[in-house]
């Protein structure tokens, strides 16, 4: 089916040629950008408001901690760890404080005199010298100038304490950055969705189709591919639907969302009679009210990590009698993928022509090499033969066991 087939498709209505084979996207373009669920990155482009009598009143939030704490914002966390850290030496270093007061250790005494009584924490002084000791328990640095003695049965118990705590500061605290930096998506950064999506003939019928692609040679194992619409509807009794989503079937033989992310694909969706995008129109695309989201989902190679990556594309990126340029060649017995070209369109008539153009070459080739070999073979023949009367000809051509001698 050609692109005039194409034009002549009952859901299609195109405007003009102009429209159909523009580079730029719809003309709404130039209208306000409106609002979309999913941005380009992948981000949930959604602003959570009015939800402090929520917080306040369930701390559903505080409820999962450690939830809380991988969401937040880098700045964040290192002012949380720090702070973390910081209170807790200082509440200890206070209590060792206490303890060297409670014990008297704090009392200035002459040197030249007699030594007084073993104190709970050698060498405290002051509260900067328990505040040095609570650093030197919790991080076991240990520099030797201060420790407990066997003096104070409270000073030990506080000491197991301390060490507890810091153990359970420095478990959270680096889980919390190894979930951070290890999110699923870290790993989506490096797979890449192509601007605009097109829509073109395939195979005779209108096909919705975008490209993806993969940075890393790291494979995504076990790789499924989503597309949903997401479109204001309105019921039968006249309830409106601000958001409701409908799947879109990604064209695979096996119908399934799986697919092998070994270079860079084009997914496909054959817009047909049950399909969600089966009434647009080239006229009526730029004024739906529509978004298709994206979703790959698979498991890191390398780490075993679930990732998912998400885009969208909303009806001024969504370019209509186009298609997307081949950017895989065979060089030097491996394939080669040129992502310079990785979101260039063609008009759906040129590449067919182009097509069309090697298919007549790729013809022409294997004939001109059959009519070269037909001339070889008429040569050699002429030059085997022998007319009647030749005295040697009879003899040669039985030895050859092609004709008879004769009589």
């Amino acid at each position: 089916m050609g692109v005039n087939s194409f034009l002549k498709h009952p859901g299609i209505k195109p405007r003009s040629h102009k429209l159909f084979f523009s580079d730029q996207p719809n003309r709404s373009r130039t209208r306000s950008q409106r609002a979309r669920f999913i941005t380009k990155s992948g981000s949930c482009n959604v602003a959570h408001k009015n939800i402090r009598e929520q917080f306040v009143r369930y701390g559903r939030f505080l409820q999962d901690v450690f939830t809380t704490m991988v969401d937040l914002k880098w700045q964040h966390s290192f002012l949380i760890f720090t702070s973390a850290f910081l209170c807790s030496w200082m509440l200890f270093a206070m209590i060792w404080w206490l303890l060297a007061f409670a014990h008297g250790d704090l009392v200035p005494r002459d040197p030249s005199s007699e030594p007084g009584p073993v104190p709970c924490v050698t060498a405290i002084h002051s509260f900067t010298s328990a505040f040095l000791f609570s650093i030197e328990v919790q991080v076991t640095i240990g520099f030797g100038g201060r420790m407990v003695t066997e003096e104070c049965p409270l000073a030990i118990t506080v000491l197991i304490i301390q060490n507890i705590l810091g153990l359970i500061i420095n478990a959270v605290m680096l889980g919390c950055v190894f979930m951070k930096t290890a999110q699923a998506n870290r790993r989506a950064e490096t797979l890449i969705f192509s601007r605009s999506a097109v829509i073109a003939p395939r195979n005779g019928r209108p096909t919705f189709m975008f490209r993806v692609g993969d940075l890393r040679k790291s494979m995504i194992i076990s790789a499924t591919i989503q597309l949903q619409v997401i479109r204001r509807t309105v019921t039968a009794e006249g309830e409106v639907i601000p958001v409701s989503q409908l799947d879109i079937q990604v064209e695979n033989p096996l119908r399934s969302n799986g697919i092998f992310l070994v270079s860079p694909l084009i997914i496909s969706h054959t817009i047909e009679r049950g399909s969600p995008l089966y009434e647009l129109s080239a006229q009526s695309l730029s004024s739906k009210d529509l978004e298709i989201i994206v979703v790959l989902e698979g498991v890191v190679e390398t780490t075993g990590i679930t990732m998912q990556a998400r885009t969208s594309y909303t009806p001024e990126e969504i370019l209509w009698g186009r298609r997307f340029v081949s950017i895989l060649s065979e060089e030097d017995g491996r394939y080669c993928v040129d992502y310079s070209k990785f979101g260039n369109t063609v008009p759906a008539d040129e590449q067919e022509k182009a097509e069309a153009a090697l298919h007549v070459e790729s013809q022409q080739v294997p004939a001109r090499r059959s009519s070269s070999r037909q001339e070889k073979d008429s040569g050699q023949s002429s030059r085997g033969f022998c007319p009647v009367g030749c005295p040697s000809s009879s003899s040669q051509w039985t030895e050859k066991g092609s004709l008879s001698g004769g009589p």
